[in-house]
């Protein structure tokens, strides 16, 4: 009742109440329909970077970046006064791919690039001639274009190695003053034998300045005194006579035996017939080996093409010195036979003696004795 009066008593009437209540559901029904409507979704795109300079962009709820992308490496290289090196070559290796390596040479303009390069550590080693090797190490990421600072190379340091070689005349030469050192019991001469175990021949010149030294070393001259004294006490070479005349004779006859016996053997046939005059020390093998070495001295001998040969220089030899020594022995004594012939032999058989002493005692007399090699020629 009371409601009807009032709806009935309302200044729009039940007709206008009724047009505004139907005006007004159809208002809110579209909002009621759209709030009970599912809502769709929606992407957020974030954007790195200007889009001219090679930006990414990620969208929401995409996958991360791919963690084996390939990237670039790049950079300059330049001298040390900052001009670019041209020709370069540019090693690029991997620590964890040992056995790969890329190689490019840098441009006109000193510039290099790698292209797709895979991500990791990284080693660049840079050759040109002329200069020091470089290197830069780094690590690439994926994706990533790593511009490496510039590489300057500095100039090489030149080392010279040279090599000094002796001519064989030099090493001769510095032989020869070894043996000029040797002397028995530090003073008894032994300049004719050589204990070097590369020994080379000898030249003319050098065979003829050993005869001099030897002949006028002052105890040459002490051993030739002591036999003319011996001869004088004997009365050898009667002819001579005695007292100091007679001496003086003995002494000037074994000095001419000695200056003849040493420069034709050892200086003027050895030189004419290219023959070594010295004595080539054995210092291996057995002693009957040793001693048919040393007696065999005695008639061959090394040339000068170091080869064996027939000793033509120190047979004449004995026998020329004998036949010289025929003018200045006394008149009574100049037998041909007793004095050059028996003589010659004598000093043959002598130097055989010789060879063998020297093979097995003169040299543990022989202080100081140097038995290094000598240079090479």
């Amino acid at each position: 009742m009371s409601l009807r009066r009032n709806v009935q008593g309302h200044p729009l009437g039940a007709a206008g109440l009724a047009f505004l209540s139907l005006s007004l559901l159809l208002c809110g029904l579209p909002r009621v329909a759209a709030a009970q409507s599912p809502q769709p979704s929606t992407t957020t795109t974030v954007t790195t970077g200007p889009p001219d300079a090679g930006s990414s962009s990620v969208s929401a709820g995409a996958r991360p970046q791919d963690q084996n992308a390939s990237g670039y490496i790049s950079g300059t290289v330049v001298d040390k006064a900052g001009a670019v090196a041209v020709g370069a070559r540019v090693h690029l290796a991997f620590q964890d791919r040992p056995s790969t390596e890329i190689v490019v040479v840098s441009g006109e303009n000193g510039q290099f690039t790698f292209s797709g390069v895979a991500p990791g550590a990284f080693q660049l080693t840079i050759t040109a001639e002329g200069f020091e090797t470089q290197r830069v190490s780094g690590t690439l990421l994926p994706g990533e274009v790593t511009i490496v600072p510039v590489i300057r190379l500095a100039v090489a340091t030149v080392v010279t190695e040279v090599h000094v070689a002796m001519t064989q005349v030099e090493v001769a030469e510095e032989q020869i003053k070894e043996q000029e050192k040797q002397r028995v019991f530090g003073l008894i001469p032994n300049f004719f034998v050589s204990y070097a175990p590369d020994p080379v021949p000898l030249t003319s010149k050098q065979k003829f300045e050993l005869a001099w030294k030897s002949t006028i070393d002052p105890f040459t001259f002490v051993g030739v005194a002591a036999i003319a004294g011996i001869e004088q006490a004997t009365d050898d070479f009667d002819g001579y006579g005695q007292g100091w005349d007679g001496y003086a004779k003995r002494f000037g006859a074994g000095y001419a035996d000695v200056v003849s016996g040493t420069f034709i053997g050892s200086a003027i046939l050895p030189a004419l017939l290219k023959q070594d005059p010295r004595y080539f020390y054995k210092s291996t093998g057995s002693f009957r080996s040793r001693f048919l070495y040393a007696v065999a001295n005695t008639v061959i001998c090394k040339g000068d093409n170091m080869r064996w040969q027939p000793n033509y220089s120190g047979l004449l030899g004995s026998f020329a010195t004998g036949g010289i020594s025929y003018f200045y022995y006394p008149a009574n004594d100049r037998d041909l036979t007793s004095l050059v012939l028996q003589n010659s032999l004598i000093r043959i058989g002598e130097t055989a003696f010789a060879n063998v002493m020297q093979q097995f005692v003169v040299r543990r007399l022989t202080p100081r004795l140097q038995t290094h090699p000598a240079a090479q020629p």
